[in-house]
């Protein structure tokens, strides 16, 4: 059953270019993380990666994930949402622009000027099945 983000934790995704680190599962069982950008559309996340990165690769095989959120001004604040992951590649190119806007001030195609050669761009949704911590 879907879990729902606090109204604090949806002000904070939605007003500040929060850092989220993702866990995905490696073939081998073993964690992968990385730090992201993020965005949410009511209670999901929206993460983008590009087709061929490692966590593209692991979430098509394992759906499932962890998302850490840690405002970088309250260390002691956190929510890890664990929840499940659908992918696509429509909308891909917008959502990043939106990150990149919402994190740099800029588009993506500005901010990162090789992104031409990137491959097609992933929209990462993660639905919550559980949400803990103290935002």
């Amino acid at each position: 059953m879907p879990s729902a983000l606090s109204e604090d934790l949806k002000r904070l995704i939605d007003d500040t270019p929060v850092f989220a680190s993702v866990a995905t599962i490696q073939p081998d069982g073993s964690p992968q993380m990385s730090v992201t950008w993020l965005a949410r559309d009511g209670d999901d996340l929206l993460i983008s990666t590009t087709v061929g990165r490692r966590k593209e690769t692991n979430l098509r095989r394992d759906p499932r994930v962890s998302v850490l959120i840690n405002p970088h001004n309250a260390p002691y604040t956190y929510a890890e949402v664990r929840g499940t992951a659908e992918l696509t590649t429509e909308g891909g190119q917008e959502l990043i622009d939106q990150l990149s806007r919402k994190y740099t001030g800029k588009e993506y195609a500005d901010f990162n000027p090789a992104s031409g050669e990137d491959s097609a761009r992933v929209v990462i949704r993660i639905t919550p099945r559980k949400v803990i911590g103290s935002i």
